[in-house]
């Protein structure tokens, strides 16, 4: 493998947020994602406990990559996670119980989340820890912003409330769907196009630079060409006033 620099550090944090999202670009995870979102307290809780499970996963199955047999890798992982969701979900019940309480079943049901799974399969089954570590992370944080952005969504629209805190003026009427399933399918929908729309936007900037690029290289080449050309023709030309001085001063 190539020497991991910071370079590759920054790439595997765009990817996490923006670029290979796991909600947003690959819809992974959504039961999870449309069921915790109708407040921001529960997102985050949910976000940061899978972002700690897919940090110590991955590096436990990158040390363990060239170990495990590829037949059980699979019921391999499964044990792996499920032992690092265990420890997890005792912390948030000795420390967070309300946040305990509002998650329920969903704490446990990380182990079989796709992302979970997916980074195991796809990163730290090949590659070292640091790498593996990084990717955890950066999954991890990109899982929490997508549930943290569409959890804002709904509880500000449909409850008027942000932290459970009241935000709407009084007049305001809640739009009750945004926190019923029906308006975390809305909402995700839209944040999936708004996605999609900017990650477009942004290739074809990249595009048009690529091409203006290429452009203003074959003009250099161009001119560089036609500079050369000019200098091989003066060096001829003076080559030939050279060999014709040499033919006057030879016949005197």
């Amino acid at each position: 493998m190539s020497k991991y620099t910071m370079k590759n550090v920054g790439a595997q944090f765009l990817d996490g947020l923006f670029y290979k999202n796991p909600v947003l670009m690959q819809l992974l995870g959504t039961c999870s994602t449309l069921a915790v979102t109708t407040s921001i307290v529960n997102a985050i809780g949910m976000g940061l406990s899978t972002t700690a499970v897919l940090i110590f996963s991955n590096i436990f199955i990158s040390l363990l990559r060239k170990f495990i047999p590829k037949q059980i890798r699979i019921a391999s992982y499964i044990v792996i996670i499920s032992g690092f969701v265990t420890a997890i979900q005792l912390l948030i019940k000795a420390y967070l119980p309300d946040i305990d309480k509002s998650l329920g079943l969903f704490i446990p049901l990380i182990v079989v989340n796709c992302i979970i799974l997916a980074r195991a399969e796809s990163f730290a089954s090949k590659n070292p820890v640091l790498p593996s570590a990084v990717d955890g992370l950066t999954m991890g944080l990109g899982f929490t912003f997508a549930l943290t952005v569409l959890a804002t969504v709904r509880e500000l629209i449909g409850a008027g409330t942000l932290f459970g805190v009241q935000v709407m003026p009084d007049f305001y009427e809640p739009a009750i769907i945004f926190i019923l399933p029906s308006g975390a399918f809305l909402t995700l929908g839209c944040l999936i196009a708004l996605m999609n729309k900017v990650m477009n936007a942004k290739q074809e900037r990249d595009k048009k630079k690529a091409l203006e690029a290429k452009r203003a290289a074959k003009a250099e080449s161009a001119e560089a060409s036609e500079d050369n050309e000019a200098e091989n023709t003066s060096d001829i030309e003076a080559s030939a006033a050279e060999s014709a001085a040499t033919a006057v001063k030879e016949e005197n």
